[in-house]
């Protein structure tokens, strides 16, 4: 199975098939826009406009399961992103990505890339202890841990990478450059 078997629906309600996004890069990130990491829209935003010719697609999933930090409507998180951050890349309609109404490409994009930790980062304490209440084996599932999780996937539809909030952009960029 590759990403090419699954479709999202669009913020306006339309199904999208990611086979569209064939002979692409494509990262997937889950959002928030009222979110201590929500300035990392300025991020995914710049490197859709320095990759995007070069074959980058960028699927943004609002999600207001960490938090309740993506309330309002999908035309409001819209308005709010493009706004704040100019964005110009592709929004889904605000979905879940963990429990039973969980996009079945989220299903897949954590079968294929399971969490690995949040790093060295300063916030590495605070997500950890923050998990541990509500979940003691939080870190051997490969749920999705908070907003702004992203995925690569390569041009032929395989899950290269994740990458967790917490990891650098840089290290992402790499990634990215390393498929285009």
């Amino acid at each position: 199975m590759n990403i090419y078997e699954y479709s999202v629906f669009d913020s306006k309600g339309n199904e999208i098939s990611l086979a569209d996004f064939k002979d692409k890069v494509i990262m997937i990130v889950n959002t928030a826009t009222g979110c201590g990491f929500t300035p990392q829209y300025e991020s995914i935003e710049s490197l859709y406009e320095k990759y995007h010719e070069k074959g980058l697609e960028i699927l943004d999933i609002p999600c207001n399961q960490f938090g309740q930090q993506a309330p309002g409507t999908d035309d409001e998180i819209h308005e709010f992103c493009q706004l704040h951050y100019n964005t110009k890349f592709s929004q889904m309609r605000k979905s879940d990505v963990n429990g039973a109404d969980e996009l079945p490409l989220y299903t897949f994009l954590k079968s294929q890339k399971g969490f690995k930790g949040f790093g060295e980062h300063k916030l590495k304490p605070i997500l950890e202890d923050m998990l541990k209440k509500t979940d003691e084996n939080w870190d051997k599932k490969p749920d999705i841990k908070w907003n702004f999780t992203k995925f690569i996937i390569d041009r032929k539809g395989n899950v290269v990478a994740r990458f967790e909030q917490t990891d650098s952009f840089e290290l992402i960029e790499n990634c990215i450059i390393s498929l285009i």
